[in-house]
């Protein structure tokens, strides 16, 4: 086991994930130090596993809400108590297997390096990732980045993420959006137009098939259908913002963002 931080926690949000949640914390356990499951109003009893490996171990702890709110919802209400216990930082990372417990390591390290940065994963898709998937994702990304006048988001959907917790949770409050499937794209964008530098770190994708245990929640209309509310109502904040964006672009050139490898 790696020795525990005092900055930095891993926070896996889960929601009906099945079997496959226990691999994920079990594997992010192997990666690093401490570990926060936020249990999302689960009803198929997949946290009881991880409720007695948490008994049984001090750097993996438990949070249940009582029902389901969402995504952002779950990670906020983790976010609140991590820095209520001191945590500055908070490596985002899904519990259906997708994101690589072996990328840990290195996305706290570029944090580390960088304490103010979002260090955002940049998803390398394996031949099994679905199609429809892989390129509707670039409508999503070619919005975030006019939002924020490419300040470099190198993709807006892909949720392993280390986030500074204090300028997310502020961004959080002010609004009662951000709580689902429109947290990924929104908190991104939101954090860019505060200025914090953007990241990008390449990470290999794996999605699982039904037999392997993949579980996947997004549903193409209704998740859609938020994206481009989201969207429109992010233009509407941009518009506003124009001008502080194209001063920042013409005063700092740089970069549209540091990428690592």
């Amino acid at each position: 086991m790696t020795t525990p931080s005092r900055s930095h926690l891993v926070l896996i949000p889960s929601f009906n994930t099945g079997p496959i949640l226990t691999e994920t914390v079990r594997a992010a356990r192997g990666a690093w130090d401490p570990v926060w499951v936020v249990v999302d109003g689960s009803t198929d009893g997949s946290d009881d596993a991880v409720a007695a490996m948490a008994a049984a171990d001090p750097g993996l702890r438990l949070l249940r809400l009582p029902r389901n709110a969402g995504k952002g919802a779950a990670l906020l209400q983790g976010m609140e108590a991590a820095m209520s216990a001191g945590f500055t930082h908070a490596l985002a990372m899904d519990a259906d297997g997708q994101h690589p417990s072996g990328e840990i390591v290195g996305m706290m390290a570029a944090s580390a390096a960088a304490p103010r940065a979002l260090v955002l994963g940049l998803p390398v898709f394996g031949p099994e990732a679905p199609a429809l998937r892989v390129r509707g994702r670039r409508v999503s990304n070619f919005w975030a980045n006019l939002e924020t006048l490419w300040a470099g988001i190198g993709d807006s959907l892909f949720g392993f993420r280390v986030y500074p917790l204090a300028p997310l949770a502020a961004e959080m409050r002010r609004t009662r959006w951000m709580r689902r499937y429109d947290f990924d794209a929104e908190a991104a964008v939101r954090l860019a137009w505060r200025g914090l530098p953007l990241i990008n770190r390449p990470v290999p994708v794996r999605y699982l098939a039904r037999e392997e245990g993949g579980v996947s929640h997004f549903r193409y209309g209704r998740d859609n259908l938020l994206l481009t509310g989201m969207h429109l109502r992010l233009m509407a904040g941009f518009l506003l913002r124009l001008p502080m964006l194209a001063a920042r672009r013409l005063t700092r050139p740089r970069p549209a963002a540091a990428t690592l490898r």
